[in-house]
């Protein structure tokens, strides 16, 4: 059976793999992650995680065409499937569901939305 759970760097790959869209290669979210985040990441963690996501059936990924501004590079582009929507989905849930039950957020005291 695939893990269905998903850690907290793999979610925000993840979602920034949907946000890119067609610009979703491993540099470029790479960077969006660290202005997203305002933390540092490895290129390598980047690249391993991506490749653990498709491992999981999350993500596919196309070679993009070769572009002057990589030196005739292609680039890897990846894209959410619909398994990879599902488990982003249930994260998501089970986050809302928690941050409900915290009590300074529940009860209409404090309200609270991602």
């Amino acid at each position: 059976m695939t893990e269905s759970r998903l850690g907290e760097f793999e979610e925000v790959i993840l979602l920034l793999v949907g946000i890119l869209g067609e610009q979703a290669y491993a540099f470029n979210i790479a960077q969006e992650f660290e202005t997203q985040t305002k933390k540092s990441t490895a290129i390598g963690a980047v690249h391993s995680t991506l490749s653990r996501l498709a491992d999981k059936g999350f993500l596919t990924s196309v070679m993009g065409g070769a572009t002057s501004e990589r030196g005739g590079r292609r680039k890897r582009i990846y894209n959410i499937t619909a398994e990879g929507e599902q488990v982003l989905a249930n994260a998501r849930e089970l986050r809302l569901s928690l941050w409900n039950q915290y009590p300074k957020f529940s009860e209409g005291s404090l309200s609270f939305h991602f």
